[in-house]
């Protein structure tokens, strides 16, 4: 299963932020995690987010969904300010789901089960529940595993279970943390193909993903940012990130190819 990446957002989604974080720091006790850093993800962009272990990635997910606030700075989508919003909010109102680096699934309920508990929160309209249940089983083709507990699952058809329920709420922020990790070459071929499918279905909804998978996560980025020393070090499309100085010499290396 090959990944084609037909095209990619670049110049024409420049002056439509979807979101955004203003000189955003953030210290646990003495320790500090982010320091003062600005970035935007533009509506319907693949966003990859790259770095050392520790360097706050997470953290940055965390920030967004409301699960941690800064200790300065301010984070916004679509220009509303977002700070005081409450997690749920952010979720039903600014539609935000993410796909967490592990877990994510009840292990002893199957398939079927995990996508109708969530469908039953999302769904607003309840007669439209199955329909939109069965329509993620087909489009993630879980049909053959769709009644087996996910603890019995493969990695890769948990992680499509995952997605399947991420999007459930029609989401317009998608947020992926580590979703290669554990994967082998054809579960990520797949996983690759089935990220830029929700580019293509949406081109408003924006992706961004973390993953120490540098090149399977380039491969389908329209932009990615590097993350070292608390601050964001370099950004930009994949072809001219992986040429930046800072970028080597921190975290890609001399060798370091997406070709």
């Amino acid at each position: 299963m090959g990944i084609i990446k037909k095209f990619y957002i670049t110049k024409f989604k420049k002056e439509r932020p979807k979101i955004e974080l203003k000189n955003i720091s953030l210290s646990f006790g003495k320790r500090q995690i982010l320091d003062n850093i600005t970035l935007t993800v533009r509506e319907g962009e693949i966003c990859g987010m790259l770095g050392p272990n520790g360097v706050g990635k997470s953290t940055i997910f965390n920030l967004i969904t409301g699960l941690l606030k800064p200790n300065f700075g301010s984070i916004y989508i679509d220009k509303k300010k977002i700070n005081n919003v409450p997690i749920y909010k952010r979720a039903l109102d600014f539609k935000i789901s993410i796909v967490p680096q592990s877990g994510g699934v009840f292990s002893d309920l199957t398939c079927y089960q995990n996508l109708n508990a969530i469908a039953d929160l999302v769904v607003r309209e309840k007669k439209n529940k199955t329909f939109e249940v069965e329509k993620m089983i087909s489009k993630f083709e879980l049909d053959a595993v769709k009644n087996i507990k996910a603890k019995y699952l493969s990695g890769g058809q948990k992680k499509r279970v995952c997605i399947a329920m991420a999007l459930l709420s029609n989401p317009k922020v998608v947020l992926m943390d580590e979703p290669f990790q554990g994967l082998d070459l054809l579960s990520t071929s797949y996983l690759q193909e089935t990220i830029v499918n929700l580019q293509t279905e949406d081109n408003n909804r924006c992706c961004i993903i973390s993953d120490h998978a540098a090149a399977d996560l380039l491969k389908i980025s329209d932009r990615a940012i590097i993350l070292a020393n608390k601050k964001v070090i370099a950004h930009g499309p994949p072809k001219e990130l992986i040429k930046d100085e800072s970028a080597k010499s921190l975290y890609f290396g001399d060798t370091f190819n997406i070709n």
